[in-house]
């Protein structure tokens, strides 16, 4: 174990604090390498085979790129599923989780459930294997995307419609729902500066960034289409800027939406909102 911990802590320990590299190690060690995990913690020495020698420099110089260990694993994992990842999609959030868990928690379990902006398609198969009687289709703009959602629901034993739409140009659907849910874009194009770049250098920009001038563009856009799509008594769920939580509300109340519930996270951020249309 010595060696694997002394070359990544060796090429990464300028790049990234203590702690992360500790953290990075043990997953580079048991996920990408294949060490059990009691030869980790018992820090037995480990030979490692020329593809092993391989696969550990090749990370540790994707790292020194702050390339996310998701890419370099290709999977993460998300509501005790895994899931694969790519550059043409995001990496689950733990906060989006919750939102995934507030709306199962008040979910009847035989919904007809609409995810736009699916991407790795997380929340979709996710909702499918809490919610098993309930028929779920997924939206995304990118085709990519969409290959990997369809790759992960074949993975998970998943049963979803996928459908390529733009929801800033397309018609609402004809077909109503008793849910929709959407962690769409919500970072100002302003926050870059602040982001880490294993955010801002690998992620997904369309995925992430939306105008500064109209931080609720997707938002908004969701809220009036969803006045169509969803039946009355029908659940609208948002995963939010933390920053807009007051302003989210005041727009879908002027658009008549009603029980407008807002949500912190863990980190006690404002993060997710519900609505219900009248």
């Amino acid at each position: 174990m010595k060696t694997i911990a002394n070359i990544i802590r060796k090429g990464l320990s300028s790049y990234y604090p203590t702690g992360e590299v500790t953290a990075l190690t043990r997953i580079i060690a048991t996920e990408l390498l294949g060490v059990s995990q009691m030869a980790f913690y018992l820090k037995d020495d480990i030979a490692l085979t020329a593809e092993q020698e391989a696969l550990l420099n090749d990370a540790v110089e994707r790292l020194q790129k702050h390339e996310p260990i998701q890419y370099i694993l290709g999977y993460s994992d998300f509501c005790g599923l895994r899931f694969k990842v790519t550059p043409a999609t995001l990496i689950p959030r733990p906060e989006t989780s919750e939102l995934v868990e507030w709306v199962a928690s008040e979910a009847i379990g035989n919904e007809s459930i609409l995810d736009i902006g699916t991407g790795s398609g997380c929340i979709a198969i996710s909702l499918v294997h809490k919610l098993p009687q309930s028929r779920v289709t997924a939206w995304d703009i990118s085709n990519e995307a969409l290959a990997v959602a369809k790759e992960n629901s074949k993975a998970n034993n998943s049963n979803i419609t996928f459908e390529q739409v733009d929801i800033l140009a397309s018609p609402p659907a004809s077909e109503q729902f008793d849910i929709i849910v959407s962690n769409p874009p919500y970072i100002k194009e302003v926050e870059k500066e602040l982001m880490e770049a294993n955010v801002l250098d690998w992620e997904p920009h369309t995925a992430l960034f939306v105008p500064d001038n109209d931080p609720l563009l997707f938002y908004r856009a969701i809220a009036e289409k969803a006045t169509k799509m969803l039946r009355s008594g029908g659940k609208l769920y948002f995963e939010i800027n933390r920053a807009y939580g007051a302003e989210t509300i005041e727009m879908l109340s002027v658009l008549g939406y009603t029980n407008i519930e807002l949500r912190k996270d863990f980190a006690d951020n404002d993060r997710m909102i519900r609505v219900i249309r009248p």
